[in-house]
This record gives C-alpha cells, sequence and structure tokens, in this order.
C-alpha cells in the first residue's frame, strides 16, 4: 500500500472510532458548561499541575480529571494511563475534553482514547498556549484567553 493511501484510510478509520478532532478552549469550556456528562481530562504532568495550574471549573459544578500521559521528570509515557484514567469511571458515551500544555500530548490521548471507542476532542493550544515571537508561550491557550484556572 502506498503512504498516501495509508494516510487516506487512517484518516478514516479516525473519523469512524470516537476522535471528533480539535476545538478551541472557549469552545470546549462551552460544551463542558453546557453537556452535564462532558468531562475535562488533564492530561499534562503533576509538576505541570502543580507548578503552572488547573483549569477551574468549579462555576459550572465540576473538577478536571487529572491523568499523566507522560511522567515528570523523564516524561516516558505512562504505562498505567489506561488503567488510571478507567479509574476515574468515565463512560464511553461521555464526551472527554482532552488538555495539555499545547495540544501535542492531549491529541496523542484523544485519538488513542477513540480507539477504544470513548468521544473525545482535543483542545487546541491547550492550557499554555503556543510559542509567541518572544519565545514565551501565552498566544492561545486556556489561560492565555482568560478562561478559569487556578493555581494549586
Amino acid at each position: 500500500m502506498h503512504d498516501s493511501a495509508y494516510i487516506v484510510l487512517r484518516e478514516i478509520n479516525m473519523a469512524i472510532s470516537g476522535f471528533k478532532g480539535d476545538v478551541a478552549p472557549q469552545e470546549a469550556w462551552q460544551a463542558l458548561n453546557a453537556q452535564a456528562e462532558a468531562v475535562l481530562l488533564d492530561v499534562r504532568s503533576a509538576a505541570e499541575w502543580s507548578f503552572v495550574g488547573l483549569p477551574d471549573l468549579s462555576s459550572i459544578g465540576k473538577k478536571p480529571i487529572q491523568v499523566e500521559w507522560q511522567v515528570f521528570p523523564g516524561m516516558a509515557r505512562n504505562e498505567a494511563f489506561l488503567e488510571q484514567f478507567q479509574a476515574a469511571g468515565i463512560g464511553l458515551g461521555q464526551p472527554i475534553y482532552i488538555i495539555c500544555r499545547s495540544g501535542v500530548r492531549s491529541r496523542a490521548a484523544a485519538q488513542s482514547l477513540a480507539e477504544l471507542g470513548y468521544e473525545t476532542y482535543n483542545i487546541a493550544d491547550g492550557f499554555e498556549g503556543q510559542l509567541g515571537a518572544d519565545g514565551h508561550r501565552g498566544v492561545g491557550g486556556w489561560r492565555a484567553l482568560g478562561l478559569a484556572w487556578k493555581q494549586t
């Protein structure tokens, strides 16, 4: 099979699966607010949760679910990710909005969970956003857009 055919088949498979694509942080916030069953899964590392902060969903009566996709400090893939995720009790029918620092790890987690039948959305630009001209994060992203967050 040619590479282009493989890519097309992979995209079709992803479309059929539960991966629904990228959404803007504001769109994720609106969905979390409007859909009682929707959850926010934060897949950043424990160090990021502690030192950078967390999305604050208290105004809508929710809390982010925290499961590391990669484990600090080495950032190796969390071999217990699925087990820890399943321990949170999220059902197959629940929309899952997944966030990381910039949208890369969360996309991988979203695709992985979608292959298991979960309905997943990747929050584009993540919590901290993309790098700006100054080399610092903060272009887009949950925090830079002024969505609720708190330091832990």
